[in-house]
C-alpha cells in the first residue's frame, strides 16, 4: 500500500475532526439535541411547530459553510475534490446512503460521534457495521474489479 502524499492531508483531518467534536459537544450542551445531519434533516420532513427554524438555519449553514470559505481562502490554497464517477453513479450512491441512514436509524455523524462518545450499543453495532462495509467495499472496488 502506499500513501497520495499529495492528498494526505493530517492537520486538515485533526482539524475538522476536532471542529466537529467541539460542534457536536456544544450543541447537545446548549440544546440537549444530538447532532445527527439526517436527525436534523428529517425532521423537517415531518415538521413540528417551533422546530422548523434553527432546522432550516443548521442545513443553510452547512450548505454555505463551503461557499464562505472559498469566498475567503486565497485562490488555489485547496483543490476540489475529484470524483471518479458519472451523475448516475452518484445519484444512486446517494439513494443507498439515503437507504442506509433510515435503515440504520441515523447517520455516520449521529451514531458515529455523538453515539460512541455517548456509549451507546446501537450506535457502537451502527459505526461497527458501516466501517466494515466500506472497508470490504474498498478492498472490492480496488482488488476483485
Amino acid at each position: 500500500m502506499t500513501i497520495d502524499w499529495t492528498a494526505f492531508t493530517p492537520w486538515a483531518s485533526l482539524g475538522g475532526g476536532l471542529l466537529l467534536g467541539l460542534a457536536s459537544a456544544l450543541f447537545i450542551l446548549l440544546n440537549g439535541r444530538i447532532l445527527g445531519i439526517s436527525g436534523i434533516l428529517g425532521g423537517l420532513l415531518v415538521p413540528r411547530m417551533g422546530d422548523i427554524g434553527w432546522r432550516l438555519a443548521f442545513l443553510l449553514g452547512m450548505g454555505a459553510a463551503p461557499l464562505v470559505f472559498m469566498a475567503l481562502m486565497p485562490a488555489g490554497l485547496v483543490q476540489a475534490p475529484r470524483i471518479d464517477a458519472g451523475y448516475g453513479a452518484i445519484a444512486v450512491a446517494g439513494l443507498l446512503v439515503g437507504f442506509g441512514t433510515r435503515y440504520g436509524s441515523g447517520c455516520t455523524s449521529g451514531h458515529g460521534v455523538c453515539g460512541l462518545s455517548r456509549m451507546s450499543p446501537r450506535s457502537m453495532v451502527a459505526t461497527v457495521t458501516f466501517m466494515a462495509a466500506g472497508f470490504v467495499m474498498v478492498y472490492v472496488v480496488r482488488h476483485a474489479i
